[in-house]
């Protein structure tokens, strides 16, 4: 395992760009070497994020089926949401699988914390097991009712091979629970 390096010294920020939902500021680094570089990335908001990996029973999860506007295709993936002040990453968890697929847990374990582009993005997402479900449903921000898709665990392999499962952290947190269930047994 490498030395922990210096973190470059920051030598001044500027917002350059901002939407209704993005900030985008450049960053003028120096580092331990004296180099300076100038960066830009989406400034971070301090809310965290989460995903859920609902297992409905022993032999299924639960997936969304809901339109990516990045992509501007409908896209299957694991509930997810942002963390709202005040709330923490379980009761976060909790509220976006309610309001998302119509349950709630009484089981959440925390499965890993990732982050997605760290070069560009600040944010971190956990991803978290939800187990033992039971019925409730909240209403959520979403412009349509999204479809909930149960899917046997056995047939994985095909959930892969779909082109409408591609996004990154619902294929990670595929993994994650592929690795929770071989350490469970």
């Amino acid at each position: 395992m490498a030395d922990k390096k210096q973190k470059p010294e920051i030598l001044h920020t500027e917002l350059v760009a901002q939407s209704r939902l993005f900030k985008v500021e450049s960053v003028h680094l120096k580092f331990s070497n004296g180099v300076e570089r100038v960066y830009e990335r989406m400034r971070n908001s301090g809310r965290g994020a989460v995903m859920l990996v609902p297992l409905l029973d022993e032999k299924t999860i639960l997936l969304i089926r809901e339109y990516s506007a990045g992509t501007h295709s409908y896209e299957l993936g694991f509930p997810k949401g942002l963390i709202d002040p005040g709330e923490n990453a379980m009761e976060a968890g909790n509220r976006e699988l309610m309001e998302e697929i119509g349950y709630g847990a009484r089981e959440l374990t925390p499965l890993k914390q990732v982050t997605l582009a760290p070069g560009y993005f600040g944010s971190r997402m956990d991803i978290l097991l939800a187990r033992d479900l039971y019925p409730e449903q909240r209403e959520g921000d979403e412009p349509e009712p999204l479809d909930v898709v149960p899917w046997p665990l056995d047939k994985l392999d095909q959930l892969m091979a779909r082109p409408d499962f591609s996004e990154a952290r619902s294929i990670c947190g595929l993994f994650m629970l592929q690795d929770w269930l071989n350490r469970k047994e």
